[in-house]
């Protein structure tokens, strides 16, 4: 499955003990119940000291882990902050997350 696939590929990755993983939507295509699961492991592996550089189109899920956060329009940082602060923005929340 793609969540298999996903967290394969992220296991890996991990092999090198890198020092920044690099995610390109790694929620792309799968079930609601894989995506708990693939973003439980990337707070894991930041735990454990990795930096990781998300990109996702859930915004939602992605502001729950990040500790930084930007928001891009047109390749313009238009906002920045805490993953929390974004998530409890007025204007983030309406013109990105459908609140």
């Amino acid at each position: 499955s793609g969540g298999e696939q996903q967290m394969l590929a992220m296991g890996r990755a991990l092999m090198a003990k890198p020092k920044l993983m690099m995610l390109d939507e790694p929620s792309l295509g799968l079930a609601p119940i894989l995506i708990e699961t693939i973003f439980s492991i990337v707070r894991e592996i930041n735990a454990q000291g990795t930096t990781v550089l998300l990109v996702e189109q859930n915004a939602h899920k992605a502001l729950e882990v990040a500790n930084s956060a930007y928001v891009l329009e047109t390749g313009v940082v238009v906002q920045s902050g805490t993953g929390r602060e974004l998530l409890a923005s007025e204007e983030v929340q309406k013109a990105y997350l459908g609140m």
